[in-house]
């Protein structure tokens, strides 16, 4: 089992490398310009799609699609070993969140696993005790549309009058401090709140 993925991973360190290559004229997401709009398939659970606000009856959907005022997006990889560090960093942002009854209801996080199956997923989610949803990109469709070159990769996206999702931050690695980088996404969406 461990020398399977063992052998997985180097498999995709090759692979992901080869995409960045290939990819490298992609620009990720712009502050100021709109969220591409890819697809993303369904979460399996309930509570995800709930969490998310997204339609049971549509097999995908958008980050324009997530009810929120403000969506962060993690690019992350099973097999990337910031991402796994960051990971209880992340949780701590996730759990800051959910404990503000005003935030709660307008901040959401999804990650995006790029190069990952759901089965990737799910052991990421699992190993790391992820609470917020994780999307398979097994096949590197949304990495190719976003042009992300480096995992972490944070987006946060606000809707506008229009209902479109517009990126008002993009950056490549994580945060040290949960509290501060929530404070700045705050700040920077400009959405009011009570404290």
């Amino acid at each position: 089992m461990v020398s399977k993925i063992l052998k997985r991973s180097l498999w995709v360190l090759f692979v992901l490398g080869f995409y960045f290559q290939g990819f490298a004229g992609n620009v990720a997401p712009q502050v100021g310009k709109e969220m591409p709009k890819f697809l993303l398939p369904l979460p399996k659970s309930k509570i995800e799609r709930k969490y998310l606000g997204v339609s049971d009856k549509k097999n995908n959907f958008t980050i324009s699609d997530i009810k929120s005022d403000v969506v962060i997006v993690e690019i992350f990889s099973m097999y990337c070993p910031h991402c796994q560090r960051h990971a209880p960093t992340v949780n701590k942002l996730y759990d800051e969140i959910q404990k503000d009854p005003e935030l709660k209801k307008r901040i959401k996080i999804v990650g995006i696993g790029i190069g990952n199956s759901q089965y990737e997923v799910d052991f990421f989610r699992k190993k790391y005790k992820i609470q917020f949803p994780l999307i398979p990109d097994g096949e590197f469709k949304i990495y190719k549309e976003i042009g992300v070159k480096r995992t972490p990769y944070f987006i946060a996206v606000k809707r506008d009058k229009d209902g479109k999702s517009v990126v008002f931050y993009s950056k490549p690695g994580g945060f040290d401090d949960h509290k501060e980088f929530l404070k700045n996404i705050v700040k920077l969406s400009g959405i009011k709140t009570e404290k």
